[in-house]
């Protein structure tokens, strides 16, 4: 799958719903029955849910950032904030997942090890707050629009931050959840589309600046920032605002931005917020080896 343009080409020529319309490409290219697919995507998603509800009672923490999900639950709990509790929701689950991930917990890399909290953070949040006795089949066919996302993504750019930078890992799960999010609350494949535009856009050039080569600073508080842009840009999406320039399109930019993001910015901890005076302090005191230039 190389075009959401040509996804929903096809599901509209099909009239078949773009769930139905993924799982038909994929199944023809793979030759794995639609319904056994199916059950796989079942079994992710159950996967995911377990990680979610055992980053939750997490209480290992990582070697640069603390328990941060614990506290914006406790935040939420107040009352007395600026973001809606389904906001909040998502974030303190992107947290915690992403902590999770940081102290080698099992997660479901959606699409990477790095941004494993933004996708989950949002469907989960969207359960909590929206799903009804049949949640979890809306939940499977939001997950299949997020993995067809997710593969335009790689064929037509990269999910990988050492190639893209930031963009291509927290940036595409934005997309893809916000894409998610647009679909299964009744959007048209169009608003889809736009969704996955307007969050991918707004993230373009994030580079990838991991403090002492760890997966954890910016990398955590990126998922848990990061389910408010979904979030939004599928709302907007919900509301008839279009991105002028097509998904495909935005992916096509992201691909070349990611060319023009020099290696310091992608993954080798030479340049960012990895060579800050603290962040210096933090890989001294912590004994982690110094990054090299590449």
């Amino acid at each position: 799958m190389r075009s959401l343009k040509e996804i929903m080409a096809f599901a509209a020529e099909r009239n078949l719903s773009l769930p139905n319309a993924i799982l038909s490409i994929d199944a023809e290219a793979s030759g794995i029955s639609v319904d056994e697919i199916r059950t796989m995507i079942k079994e992710r998603l159950a996967d995911m849910e377990r990680s979610v509800r055992e980053a939750s009672l997490n209480k290992e923490e990582g070697r640069l950032v603390p328990q941060t999900g614990r506290l914006l639950r406790q935040h939420s709990a107040l009352g007395n904030t600026l973001c809606g509790q389904f906001v909040l929701r998502a974030g303190t689950i992107a947290l915690e997942v992403a902590t999770y991930n940081a102290t080698m917990g099992r997660i479901v890399a959606a699409p990477t090890a790095g941004s494993c909290g933004i996708l989950p953070g949002l469907l989960f949040s969207w359960k909590e707050f929206h799903g009804g006795d049949d949640a979890d089949e809306k939940l499977t066919d939001a997950l299949i629009v997020a993995g067809a996302i997710g593969e335009v993504i790689a064929a037509r750019a990269t999910l990988a931050g050492a190639e893209g930078g930031c963009q291509a890992e927290c940036g595409a799960a934005a997309a893809m959840g916000s894409g998610a999010l647009a679909y299964i609350q009744g959007g048209s494949d169009e608003m889809v589309a736009n969704a996955v535009a307007l969050a991918l856009k707004s993230i373009l050039g994030l580079v990838c600046d991991p403090v002492g080569g760890l997966v954890e600073a910016p990398c955590i508080k990126r998922n848990g920032t990061l389910t408010a842009l979904g979030a939004v840009s599928a709302d907007m999406a919900l509301a008839g605002i279009k991105s002028v320039i097509p998904a495909d399109e935005v992916i096509d930019a992201m691909s070349r931005v990611g060319k023009a993001i020099p290696p310091s910015l992608r993954e080798t901890s030479l340049g960012g917020l990895a060579i800050t005076p603290t962040a210096k302090e933090l890989v001294k005191n912590l004994g982690l080896k110094k990054p090299q230039a590449v």
